[in-house]
């Protein structure tokens, strides 16, 4: 027995001297960011496991996490601050200090502000997203709106639609619910957690209607009526059950007399969507439509969880999402047992069963005399809501190079290959006067900056977490942070010390920060940080179902709102009150006969942030597109054939697919993969006109083998 080596067994103890250290995965969302069992040897990571004592994930990991300890240790991890010595792009970098690198970032940015404006500055965060409460502040107390996230692609149109039509976000109550409507949602390959919390509630008898134009194993395995819309039709399917509905009385008239404005107007606008109407607008079978509808009279109760990617990813996405959450209201599922229940953010754009002065923290410096964000004329509904840049505009901002072009970008885990046209933002690149990112790796973004900033994993830094249920947990570094770098927040904190910004909290640091916000708490930061796992905080108030309704619905009617007020208001913007639905955009059917659906979710793949890590990539090695049988057989391809995919402003090759999961007439890509770049080849200029989201999900192609 002495003759064993437990190290290699990669078994805990002193025998080993394998020690488990609590840590939290953020590869994704910070709604998820699941507990993590760090295995450290030596001051090194040696194998990543699902904690057991967290909340979220209870000791499970998706294919994602698993591969942490390889995704914090990529070859291209960037451990030292670097400035450029080579033209942008070559990625040719020189090591130097940060003494160095903080005083040069500091110096450009003022010395910009003060020849032009703060306006010509713009702050930009992708991923990871913990930070983005500082990053914002620290853009404002700069003097500039012109703060932006890959949000501008994500999750905001949903949270715009929740707004318009409710006054606030909502979230679906599963656990209690008789009727779960899935719109686009797969929790198997992507939120994981909600395909668990699904099979339970099956178990009790909850029936399941999903709505996804592909088979998934949420299809197969839980639905009970599956919806195949064409891409880009979720909002006329919307309509066309709403209509059944409302003619059947199959509504809760009770609660729409009291509680909705805009119902008239909404009935005469859905009688056009007959089943027949929506089966010839969305592919969907009239009979079907029908039964949808039928189901959700027969349930006391209905929920909907919607993917607001799938859903929010085209020309008419933010209206389509309006009109799915139009049918809670139309049938009385609001703030009530079973419905969906409006919540209030707690920290990070989640809701986690109380509040916090987060909303107040990054307001309080909002540059008010300032000129409006990068966006505001172009998306007037977005501006108006968000008060954010709508990125999707800040490549043709920085390539007109006129007055008000913003010359220095100021970038934390920016990924520019998230634009549709995205060799537009690399030209834009090329012609700012300053450029600093901030990063784990060395991206093909990053090779375009002046100076670059070494940013720690989740493994190497403290956090504050909140779960829902009122838990809370204040992380500790797993790990030593990997060279010479720093934590995002650390690196804000400098960067607004260095400035000599008149902002004492920001400089004062990350932990004085959350202590602000979280300050109505029983318990300090200091306090919560002695937890070893996530614990239930005592005697913080809690959301009682009902208090909406009974305390005031937050939209200027004080009802729910099916035809904006907002929009009535504001004529001048040209979008229309009542979620009206439009067609996806084809800008010649002749040519481009086929629907195209850029962005598809892999296991193993987010965005394009794991290609690099070897055991994701080997799950899916080469850029695919999957096809019907049917288009398969008509084009005459076959498994793994090349196969040219070309649009209004390019082509590239990708390896087949043929699956019977598809529906004949639509292709479907996955994304990120850096040697044929789908967005690359998608129209920049085909955006939702009321939030600015691109629309990678209903694009329009031709195919053809090579």
């Amino acid at each position: 027995m002495n003759n064993i080596d437990y190290s290699k067994g990669k078994i805990p103890g002193a025998q080993s001297g394998i020690e488990i250290r609590h840590s939290v995965c953020d590869i994704c969302t910070p709604g998820m960011h699941c507990g993590v069992d760090c295995y450290v040897k030596d001051g090194v990571i040696v194998k990543v496991e699902g904690m057991k004592e967290h909340p979220f994930n209870k000791g499970k990991l998706c294919t994602k996490g698993s591969g942490n300890r390889q995704y914090i240790y990529r070859e291209d991890r960037i451990k030292t601050p670097l400035k450029r010595v080579g033209e942008r792009g070559e990625g040719r970098f020189e090591p130097i200090s940060w003494e160095e690198a903080l005083k040069t970032v500091s110096d450009k940015l003022l010395s910009i502000r003060s020849e032009y404006s703060a306006d010509h500055v713009a702050f930009f965060s992708g991923y990871s997203k913990y930070y983005r409460f500082m990053l914002r502040r620290l853009a404002h107390s700069f003097g500039t709106q012109n703060y932006g996230t890959e949000s501008s692609s994500c999750f905001t149109a949903g949270l715009m639609a929740n707004k318009v039509n409710t006054g606030q976000a909502m979230l679906q109550n599963l656990p209690n619910t008789d009727l779960f409507l899935a719109w686009g949602q797969n929790g198997y390959f992507s939120r994981y957690p909600l395909a668990n919390s699904m099979e339970k509630a099956k178990e009790r008898g909850m029936k399941v209607i999903v709505v996804d134009p592909r088979l998934t194993p949420t299809t197969m395995r839980l639905a009970d009526l599956h919806l195949r819309p064409h891409l880009g039709t979720d909002g006329a399917l919307a309509h066309a059950i709403a209509n059944v509905l409302i003619q059947n009385g199959w509504i809760d008239r009770p609660f729409i007399d009291e509680h909705v404005y805009g119902f008239e107007a909404y009935k005469e606008y859905v009688s056009r969507f007959t089943p027949q109407e929506g089966e010839r607008l969305t592919g969907v079978p009239a009979e079907q439509i029908r039964k949808a509808a039928e189901l959700i009279h027969e349930s006391s109760s209905m929920c909907i969880a919607e993917s607001s990617a799938p859903i929010c990813h085209h020309r008419n996405g933010m209206q389509n999402y309006r009109a799915i959450m139009a049918l809670t209201l139309i049938t009385g599922n609001f703030d009530r047992k079973g419905g969906q229940i409006p919540q209030t953010y707690t920290f990070m754009e989640s809701y986690k069963g109380f509040s916090s002065y987060e909303e107040e923290f990054m307001d309080e410096k909002f540059p008010e005399e300032g000129r409006p964000a990068i966006g505001a004329d172009r998306f007037p509904l977005w501006y108006y809501l968000q008060k954010d840049m709508q990125a999707n505009d800040l490549a043709d901002n920085i390539l007109r190079a006129d007055e008000h072009s913003v010359k220095a970008l100021v970038a934390f885990g920016m990924n520019y290959r998230m634009f549709p046209q995205d060799e537009k933002m690399l030209e834009a690149f090329r012609k700012l006067d300053f450029f600093v990112a901030t990063d784990l790796f060395m991206t093909d973004t990053v090779k375009y900056a002046d100076i670059v900033l070494p940013a720690c994993s989740s493994f190497e830094r403290g956090e504050f977490k909140c779960y829902p249920g009122q838990l809370v947990w204040y992380t500790r570094p797993a790990i030593a942070p990997l060279g010479e770098a720093k934590s995002d927040v650390d690196i804000i904190s400098l960067l607004a010390t260095e400035m000599k910004l008149d902002d004492p909290l920001l400089c004062a640091g990350y932990e004085a920060c959350v202590q602000y916000i979280m300050r109505d708490l029983p318990l300090t930061i200091k306090q919560i940080q002695e937890a070893e796992v996530p614990f239930k905080l005592q005697g913080v108030p809690t959301y009682v179902i009902g208090d909406t309704i009974k305390e005031g619905i937050k939209t200027p009617t004080g009802k729910l709102e099916l035809s904006s007020t907002i929009l009535e208001n504001h004529p001048e913007w040209g979008l229309d009150p009542l979620p009206t639905y439009k067609e996806p955009y084809n800008p010649d059917p002749a040519k481009y006969p086929l629907r195209l659906c850029a962005g598809t979710r892999i296991p193993n793949g987010i965005h394009s942030r794991l290609h690099d890590v070897p055991w994701e990539r080997s799950l899916l090695q080469e850029p695919s597109l999957e096809m019907s049988m049917e288009d398969a057989q008509k084009y005459g391809i076959e498994l793994g054939d090349d196969v040219q995919v070309t649009t209004n402003i390019g082509c590239l090759v990708f390896k087949a697919i043929p699956s019977a999961t598809v529906l004949e007439g639509e292709i479907f890509i996955y994304h990120g993969y850096r040697e044929q770049d789908i967005n690359s080849i998608l129209d920049s200029s085909n955006l939702d006109p009321y939030s600015g989201f691109p629309a990678y999900r209903s694009a329009f192609c031709n195919i053809r083998r090579v």
